[in-house]
């Protein structure tokens, strides 16, 4: 790579060329899905033990909470980009996210975003846009988990809440820079300052809001998945779930802010283990976190299938426009005139 050249903009062309050539578009595919595998074949044992003490009918619940959640996600992004001047359907939507979602099996954080502009630019939307939404996602999924956390925890694990109480009380902050008159301002300036042209359209207060009410919905969704596995380890209790939802929210969240752990590993573990005390034994809370990331693989492969579903159905009704357009265009030459022809 020469030394010039930034990693955003390399990982792009690389990302760029996967996706010019069909074979290596589904090798990278591939090699996210056996990353993936060899993720979770890391935890296979403590997987097996948790097999023997857990309800799997609350497991399958759990399953279906997290796919509903991945999918309010989708529609937040979606609404976003349609504030911004790109509304896209919601098969189209489905494939850029869920399809480059899987860039982070892939080693470097940097895949799934630039995975994200590229996919969405072949949809029509323009890169710098694509790439303003997928950031402004990013921080309202973060404001809205802390905002989930700050509403749900001093009900269910008020110690909790008071450990991590920095993190809640940044919640109201963080959301109050949201407002599009603030974030018009911040986004004109990064762009002046890497001299980029400003966006065609600014942010609305309605779409940002759009976007933070998807967010949330999909954290109070996704939170039921713990809930759910928490009850099938045995706990129980009339707050468990405000516990369950906090805690996975503030978790995320804590992992998110701090950069030192990769991604977050061990940071969201800890959290999860200090929230869910009260109702399960630390061990047992280990069990649920890797139940857990199992449930959450499973939810990013099964829209990633439904990505490569809708992207096969966009191939083909593309094909087909385009060979009944090609069949207008051969019928409106033949029934042109014949010095018309000899023109041509």
């Amino acid at each position: 790579m020469p030394v010039h050249e930034s990693q955003p903009a390399y990982a792009g062309a690389v990302i760029a060329r996967l996706l010019e050539s069909r074979l290596l578009r589904w090798g990278f595919v591939l090699v996210a899905l056996v990353l993936c595998g060899v993720a979770l074949s890391r935890s296979w044992d403590d997987i097996r033990l948790a097999a023997t003490e857990i309800s799997w009918p609350l497991v399958a619940g759990a399953q279906v909470a997290v796919i509903v959640g991945i999918g309010l996600t989708v529609m937040g992004w979606r609404r976003l980009l349609a504030d911004l001047g790109s509304p896209l359907p919601v098969g189209a939507s489905v494939r850029i996210v869920s399809l480059s979602q899987l860039g982070k099996y892939v080693p470097g954080s940097i895949w799934p975003f630039v995975a994200q502009v590229e996919l969405g630019h072949r949809h029509g939307v323009p890169r710098r846009r694509s790439a303003t939404v997928s950031v402004l996602v990013v921080l309202i999924s973060l404001v809205t988990a802390l905002l989930v956390a700050a509403v749900t925890l001093p009900f269910g694990a008020s110690g909790t809440a008071r450990t991590y109480w920095w993190g809640l009380a940044a919640a109201p902050v963080l959301a109050a820079l949201l407002h599009p008159a603030i974030l018009n301002r911040v986004l004109d300036w990064l762009l002046r300052v890497t001299r980029r042209p400003p966006l065609e359209r600014r942010l609305s207060l309605v779409g940002v809001l759009g976007c933070a009410g998807w967010s949330a919905a999909s954290w109070l969704v996704i939170g039921a998945h713990v809930w759910l596995l928490a009850r099938g380890f045995g706990a129980s209790g009339s707050e468990l779930y405000l516990t369950a939802a906090g805690a996975f929210a503030l978790a995320w969240s804590i992992g998110f802010v701090i950069v030192v752990a990769p991604a977050g590993a061990g940071v969201r573990e800890v959290v999860l283990v200090a929230a869910l005390s009260s109702v399960l034994d630390p061990g047992t809370v280990l069990l649920l976190v890797i139940i857990s990331r199992v449930v959450m693989t499973i939810g990013d492969l099964f829209w990633a299938g439904a990505g490569l579903v809708l992207g096969r159905a966009h191939a083909s009704t593309q094909a087909d426009l385009n060979r009944e357009a090609e069949a207008a265009r051969e019928l409106a030459r033949q029934h042109r005139s014949p010095s018309d022809r000899a023109v041509d």
